[in-house]
């Protein structure tokens, strides 16, 4: 049973010992790790990130074979995700290779100053020490045992204990192999990386109070990070907990632009809304439109265009189960009008679209929460001034979008204030489904799309969360850490 095998420090051990005794193993081990692993150098580095990428995809058909059985997801989008994955190992190995992320400063020695003279500062950005990881569910790869938590914590010098998802141990455990294989390969340290495979809420909690784990990443449910968080911010030494939680991704369609395209939107948006089974946190769950004819229009294309959408196989059981509840939460509320039902038997699901009006959004909070799958709402509102109510409504969002014609432009210019106060990224004309991976994306938010806006999970700097600034004064070069 592949679940009750964990990766401890280089060593395959079984289950039984138990949450605890395995993460106290794995931590401990990450911290003897910290003092080489920590202090390696970038081109060394470098090597091991490229080196799990090679392996990784040595081992890319039994990869996307298990990780079919285990998930439901289709070959090609498993494939897609393991370019992914060894994509961001790449991305993060160049990084650090140019030396940028160290954001290294240097002031010099000014000894005849008056009235008193000034040392040598320098500064540099150090790694914090072992690293926390929570694979996620929806990613297998991507966001999972060497996902981009990992490679950016690795880049930046900091051993990895990651708490593999219980949906899919079988992937986990043949990716735990892959960085297994470029450890030994490289000869770092072994408790540089460990994969625990415990599904139980004891072992998450046990992993982010552990005393030698200086930092968290996790993507996953709101109520699962909050409490996490939590217990984080609880410790006697508290630590940063950087937990993305899920967005409803609202998209604004201005008037012009729906009169013109409103069809083009329609289908866009249900393509979008439907890929992946709506399982991804970036699905745009919400589209606000002016009521009228064209809202009416946009209505009728988006029924249509989804009921061309096949039935889709969602992730687990309990995945299944929450977009069930959540759409029957959508649909009793009072003012809620069904346009489409999904059935969803067991693991298959299908696309339901719901429609309101703005004042029954503004009135109703439980509407703004995020229901994982492919669920859309309809908020029509009466005029601008309620669409811009219903944005300042908003909570924090990881996405938010508006479709605007060059009709709209004044108006989408008075709306855009209100959006990048709302979200970590802004999108004009498009769909937010999909997340590039490259230097300026930003995946996260204000709460509770992400538990700290000032970072993002994506993108290269994420590699920030897992380094903090040191200043040096007076220290002789032969001393200083390599910049």
């Amino acid at each position: 049973m592949l679940m009750y095998k964990h990766l401890i420090a280089g060593q395959w051990v079984d289950g039984e010992a138990g949450a605890a005794g395995n993460i106290d193993a794995a931590c401990a081990a990450a911290e003897e790790a910290v003092w080489s692993f920590g202090h390696s150098t970038r081109a060394d580095r470098v090597c091991f990130l490229e080196a799990i990428a090679d392996e990784i995809e040595a081992r890319g058909e039994e990869i996307t074979r298990t990780a079919a059985a285990e998930t439901g997801l289709p070959d090609a989008r498993l494939e897609g995700e393991r370019g992914r994955t060894t994509g961001q190992l790449r991305l993060f190995a160049r990084l650090i290779e140019a030396g940028g992320h160290l954001d290294v400063r240097d002031d010099s020695a000014l000894p005849d100053r008056q009235p008193a003279p000034r040392p040598r500062l320098s500064l540099v950005q150090r790694p914090i020490g072992p690293v926390a990881v929570f694979g996620a569910s929806n990613f297998p790869l991507a966001f999972s045992v060497a996902g981009g938590d990992t490679a950016s914590a690795l880049a930046a010098g900091c051993p990895v204990v990651v708490k593999g998802h219980p949906a899919h141990p079988g992937t986990g455990k043949l990716v735990a192999e892959a960085i297994l294989a470029a450890i030994e390969a490289q000869g770092i340290h072994p408790g540089v990386f460990s994969l625990v495979q415990d599904g139980t809420r004891e072992a998450g909690q046990a992993l982010v109070t552990h005393p030698l784990i200086r930092a968290v990443g996790f993507t996953g449910s709101l109520a699962g990070g909050r409490a996490l968080f939590d217990l984080c911010a609880a410790r006697p030494e508290p630590i940063p907990f950087f937990g993305e939680l899920g967005s409803v991704n609202p998209m604004f369609l201005l008037p012009e632009a729906v009169a013109e395209r409103g069809g083009q939107i329609a289908s866009g948006w249900a393509a979008s809304l439907t890929l992946g089974a709506g399982q991804f946190c970036t699905k745009p769950g919400i589209a606000i439109v002016g009521a009228g004819s064209d809202a009416d229009a946009f209505a009728k294309d988006v029924v249509a265009a989804l009921a061309e959408a096949d039935t889709q196989v969602m992730l687990t059981d309990a995945i299944a189960q929450g977009f069930r509840a959540g759409r029957d939460r959508v649909a009793d509320s009072a003012g809620v009008e069904e346009l489409i039902s999904s059935p969803c038997d067991d693991r298959f699901a299908t696309p339901c679209l719901y429609r309101t009006t703005g004042k029954t959004w503004l009135d109703t909070e439980e509407l703004g929460e995020e229901v994982f799958g492919p669920l859309g709402l309809i908020v029509e509102v009466g005029d601008m001034a309620e669409m811009r109510r219903v944005a300042e409504s908003l909570k924090g969002q990881l996405t938010c979008t508006m479709h605007f014609d060059a009709a709209d432009t004044d108006t989408a210019r008075t709306l855009l204030p209100v959006l990048e106060r709302k979200a970590g990224r802004v999108l004009s004309n498009g769909f937010p489904t999909g997340v590039e991976v490259c230097d300026a994306m930003v995946h996260g938010g204000p709460y509770p799309a992400s538990t700290n806006f000032g970072h993002t999970s994506v993108g290269t700097l994420a590699i920030r969360r897992w380094l903090r600034p040191v200043c040096y004064q007076n220290m002789p070069d032969s001393l200083l850490p390599s910049m």
